[in-house]
């Protein structure tokens, strides 16, 4: 039985009890869920290996 903290309630739960992992509860995944598409997380984003990735597919 490992316990986990959830990362949205910081509610200690039994991870092998919990139908939502790695949150407590379907609510808090649910609110992450949310936060994601309401753009309040967010992938950092290098633009310059990004311009070098795209001049990857031009022929030689």
């Amino acid at each position: 039985m490992a316990t986990l903290t959830c990362p949205i309630c910081k509610h200690q739960f039994d991870s092998e009890r919990s139908e939502a992992m790695h949150f407590c509860s379907h609510r808090c995944r649910l609110v992450d869920l949310g936060r994601w598409l309401g753009e309040e997380y967010g992938l950092v984003v290098d633009p310059e290996a990004e311009l070098d990735w795209d001049n990857s597919d031009e022929p030689d």
